[in-house]
């Protein structure tokens, strides 16, 4: 950046009025600095998260299209550990795996039997449902972890800045006060090193919000796959299962 002269005695460079600029600024800015910083390392993370989730969504609803039995989808869905889907999948295989063996019989039998010999109680299906509905809940907390960072590096962030600023400008003034003159030259370095804790402040914020609400709105959408995936299984599970 250039360096801006007023009044013969200001030169303005970015490095130099931070250098210059007063303790409590200098701190605010380097707090600024650790927000931004860890931000973007949420940010990066939950990039690649959020890749590896949806990539892998989408292999095992592949796999899971192709698959005639239930049994079947279960080791499918082993191979998925990143998929939230899968773990849905697996939690209700897994918990009906357990009602057929208290009735003693198990999934891969009872789908090579005719359908209306079957006979798994109603309250076996709501520990089903239940079972998924715990799933897609911790499912959706893991995409939500360290995303409570990045909502108050947003909110907080600007304020941070500004009161370095108002610190700054307070200090100005106290010199203003000492100098006993209120010139372009006196005034200018003050101010302008202050406004930088402000401008930190929306730098450090900006973005924040920004992947803050885009990452929350893939958590919606990848929530709602989950229950859309659970109530076509429960389905799925009520047709061939249950004998009313």
């Amino acid at each position: 950046m250039a360096a801006v002269e007023l009044g013969g005695n200001f030169h303005g460079s970015l490095l130099n009025m931070i250098l210059e600029a007063g303790g409590v600024v200098q701190f605010v800015l380097l707090v600024l600095l650790i927000f931004s910083i860890v931000s973007w390392a949420i940010i990066f993370m939950k990039y690649l998260t959020f890749r590896k989730v949806a990539k892998e969504n989408d292999l095992f609803l592949t796999a899971y299209t192709k698959s005639t039995k239930l049994s079947e989808v279960f080791n499918e869905a082993k191979k998925f550990r990143y998929s939230n889907v899968a773990e849905v999948f697996r939690s209700a295989y897994t918990e009906l795996v357990k009602i057929t063996k208290a009735l003693k019989g198990s999934p891969a039998q009872k789908e090579s039997e005719d359908a209306g010999s079957i006979s798994v109680e109603m309250k076996g299906i709501d520990n089903v449902e239940r079972a998924m509905g715990r799933a897609s809940g911790s499912e959706a907390t893991k995409l939500e972890s360290a995303l409570a960072f990045l909502a108050t590096t947003g909110s907080a962030s600007p304020f941070i800045g500004l009161f370095g600023t108002v610190w700054g400008i307070m200090d100005t003034f106290k010199g203003i006060g000492a100098r006993g003159s209120a010139t372009l030259a006196v005034v200018a370095p003050g101010i302008s090193e202050a406004l930088i804790a402000t401008a930190a402040g929306l730098a450090a914020a900006i973005p924040a919000v920004i992947f803050y609400n885009y990452y929350l709105q893939r958590i919606r959408n990848m929530t709602l796959q989950m229950d859309n995936f659970a109530a076509e299984l429960l389905n799925i599970i009520e047709r061939s299962y249950v004998k009313r």
